[in-house]
């Protein structure tokens, strides 16, 4: 079984790339984030020609998530149970299924913008809720994960130069604390370091020539329970799919289980 995760930066810009990765990549289950649609705009027409059922949680123009699958989406909650409001509304950030024997999470947790700025503080009630919300799946017997762009490099060593980030959200001790927080409730980072190249970012921005210069972060994960994390057999970032005209920001991130 292959799950994946993937921020695509807008579903509509990216929806021949995303059709063809699927294709080629035989992946079973993909969590996505930023779809930047509303749901009406959503193309479950055309995943559906490729045997894909989907659901998504989106309400325009910003943010996004979506779960696609070919092998079933079952008992589909959308939105993060409990969730904190920013600026008087709920952001469609979560969404989450039952996939044939797996159950699994997209989120696309909030950016944070600056340490001082009321949206890092968002950002953090709405961790503090993610693990409040996940933790009976986490502790359970069936594989569970979380999946998506989590805004967080886990270390140092997951950006490409820590003292440019200094100061700055994504590194702070209080959200690499909200992870640890999701360990403590029985997950684990089911992507290990290191892959296939010496640093396996997720996200290089459009500008600076970040993505050919390796000016990356690694902000896209998977968290799993134990017994998902017993099924992983490899993982990988598809840095091919970051190459090219139209490409999103992210690269994909695959897990492949022996499910």
């Amino acid at each position: 079984m292959r799950i994946a995760t993937w921020n695509v930066n807008s579903i509509t810009a990216r929806l021949p790339r995303l059709l063809a990765w699927l294709e080629n990549t035989g992946t079973d289950v993909l969590c996505i984030q930023e779809t930047k649609c509303s749901e009406e705009q959503f193309p479950a027409d055309e995943l559906r020609e490729l045997g894909y059922d989907s659901v998504v949680h989106a309400t325009g123009r910003w943010n996004g998530v979506a779960l696609v699958s070919r092998v079933g989406l079952e008992d589909v909650v959308k939105g993060l149970p409990g969730g904190p409001d920013y600026e008087g509304a709920q952001e469609p950030r979560a969404i989450s299924a039952t996939c044939g024997p797996v159950r699994v999470w997209s989120v696309y947790v909030p950016n944070g913008r600056e340490v001082a700025h009321d949206h890092y503080a968002y950002k953090l009630a709405w961790l503090k809720t993610l693990r409040e919300a996940l933790a009976e799946d986490a502790a359970g017997a069936r594989p569970f994960a979380v999946l998506g762009d989590f805004n967080i490099a886990p270390t140092d060593d997951d950006v490409w130069d820590a003292s440019v980030f200094e100061g700055m959200t994504h590194v702070t001790p209080l959200e690499r604390e909200a992870l640890e927080a999701l360990r403590q409730a029985g997950l684990a980072d089911v992507v290990p370091r290191p892959l296939k190249y010496e640093h396996p970012f997720t996200y290089w921005d459009y500008r600076q020539l970040c993505f050919p210069k390796n000016r990356g972060m690694r902000i896209d994960l998977v968290y799993g329970n134990e017994s998902f994390s017993k099924a992983v057999k490899d993982s990988y970032v598809d840095r091919e799919e970051r190459k090219g005209k139209g490409a999103s920001d992210h690269a994909p991130v695959v897990v492949d289980l022996d499910i």
